[in-house]
């Protein structure tokens, strides 16, 4: 059946076809279709909506994405036809009965899902299996480079290039700020492409992007990096590995991340931006994503055995994670934080996130061959004391489209603010992470820059009766009382001494 094309300028995905045209074709509310243009060489799946007004017979409305796919215009001739069973759908059934999958099961699979031919009802399932029934190392294997032909790929010229990556779940973790100009300073290359906040108060794109455009295509970083030494872009502009973009979307509202898919995920897009040497940062403790070192351990392993089936080598830095890194969570107080570092070279009043972000560049000079073992921490620690780092910085700044003067300073917080205090003496003896982060949120970071959170005090500081304990920062005065709502709800910061809760 050919129909007319009329294109619509909502992003979602639509497809809106006359009753009339539905019935002729066989097709019901909701079904997939396939479409192809006139000379049949595009096509695209969509679902259909069926309506008797808002198109007419003979004609049909589709999103401007899916008329890009189809290469066709408005007014363009274009096919439309029910879409047969999926292979792939037997191969997602194996897999919830927990079977193994074989590379073609996983390749039908992984290129159904990039194609659009799979719907959310058949893609949900096939998430939710790998999270109930796992994937041993060759599934995992099979997925990892399943998914990183479903993009672009970088190629540099000059060897190693070097990658960092954080397990996360840890509020102010903002490393790669400090790491990525470290390793560029060593004259080695890293592309490092990051993800924005799903859950967490900010990530690396969205503090990245309070300095500098982030979205860029995969030809631009690899040009970017070959000039300036290094990059902090958004993975999801450069369509490196896109059929991950894909299934995070179904694992977010389950709040899962299926193991064997989480290792395929990290090292997918590490392989696919040309990566020889990752170290993979794995904050442990309580609040985050591996509850203890043990469990750590056990991820850093198999995070070296997939890094040599795709020849990555992979080390893994096993961190304490159990309270926030530095002493701010937000987007603008968090690169603040990390520009005084570099504008000064002295860490010592942020020591964790120093200590922290020069142990993880130096385990990347070690393996690059740049100093020798045992060395890596003490020669990154130079680099950021001797400006070199904050130099490549700036340099990575301008080459992203910013402004490489930028300095701490002029990365306000906001305007709203308020201090809790200490109940009573003692000392800071627990920080609660999920609490920071959801105070954080409250007060609108990461979209609101200037919202998040100074900690004046930190475990093990001593503390006065009154003595300010940490100061939320908003830009909109409700937010601010939103996140002292959950300030009072949580208490996030635990003093020795004092009164948790009276039950009577």
């Amino acid at each position: 059946m050919l129909l007319t094309v009329h294109i619509s300028d909502i992003l979602r995905p639509l497809l809106l076809l006359h009753a009339d045209d539905a019935e002729k074709a066989g097709i019901k509310d909701g079904a997939r279709v396939i479409l192809q243009n006139s000379s049949a060489k595009y096509s695209a799946a969509a679902d259909a909506v069926i309506t008797q007004k808002l198109t007419s017979s003979g004609n049909i409305v589709l999103d401007a994405n899916t008329a890009e796919k189809l290469h066709v215009s408005d007014g363009d001739a274009v096919s439309i036809s029910l879409r047969a069973k999926p292979a792939s759908i037997q191969s997602i059934v194996k897999k919830m009965d927990g079977g193994k999958l074989t590379r073609e099961d996983t390749a039908i699979i992984i290129k159904d899902i990039t194609n659009g031919t799979l719907t959310p009802e058949e893609i949900s399932p096939y998430v939710s299996s790998m999270y109930i029934n796992g994937l041993d190392m060759d599934e995992t294997e099979y997925l990892a480079r399943e998914m990183i032909e479903t993009g672009e790929k970088l190629t540099f010229s000059q060897k190693p290039i070097v990658d960092k990556h954080s397990v996360g779940g840890v509020p102010g973790n903002k490393i790669s700020l400090l790491v990525v100009p470290i390793i560029a300073a060593a004259h080695l290359l890293i592309p490092k492409t990051c993800s924005r906040a799903i859950t967490g108060a900010g990530g690396t794109a969205d503090l990245m992007e309070a300095l500098a455009p982030v979205a860029f295509s995969a030809a631009e970083v690899q040009e970017m990096t070959e000039k300036a030494g290094g990059v902090i872009v958004w993975g999801g502009s450069t369509n490196i590995v896109p059929a991950d973009d894909i299934l995070i979307q179904y694992e977010y509202p389950l709040k899962i991340n299926p193991r064997g898919k989480m290792l395929a995920s990290i090292l997918a897009k590490k392989k696919a931006a040309g990566a020889d040497i990752c170290v993979i940062d794995i904050p442990t403790g309580a609040g985050t994503k591996v509850e203890n070192e043990t469990e750590g351990r056990i991820l850093a392993g198999q995070l070296i055995e997939l890094g040599k089936r795709l020849d990555i080598k992979v080390e893994c830095a096993i961190t304490y994670g159990g309270s926030p890194i530095g002493r701010d969570v937000g987007v603008n107080l968090e690169v603040a934080e990390a520009l005084r570092i570099l504008e000064t070279g002295d860490g010592n009043t942020s020591t964790s996130l120093v200590l922290k972000s020069c142990a993880v560049a130096g385990i990347a000079l070690e393996m690059a061959g740049v100093v020798k073992q045992g060395n890596g921490a003490d020669a990154a620690m130079n680099l950021l004391k001797n400006g070199s780092a904050y130099q490549k910085m700036k340099d990575i700044i301008e080459i992203q489209g910013g402004n490489p003067n930028i300095t701490s300073k002029d990365l306000p917080a906001g305007e709203y603010a308020y201090s809790i205090t200490a109940p009573a003496d003692g000392y800071v003896i627990s920080i609660t992470n999920r609490a920071i982060i959801d105070i954080a949120r409250a007060a609108g970071s990461p979209v609101d820059h200037g919202a998040g959170i100074h900690m004046n005090k930190k475990p093990g500081e001593t503390v006065k009766k009154g003595e300010v304990l940490y100061t939320i920062y908003a830009e909109k005065d409700w937010k601010l009382s939103a996140a002292l709502k959950i300030a009072e709800e949580t208490r996030p910061v635990k003093v020795s001494g004092m009164l948790i809760s009276r039950v009577a």
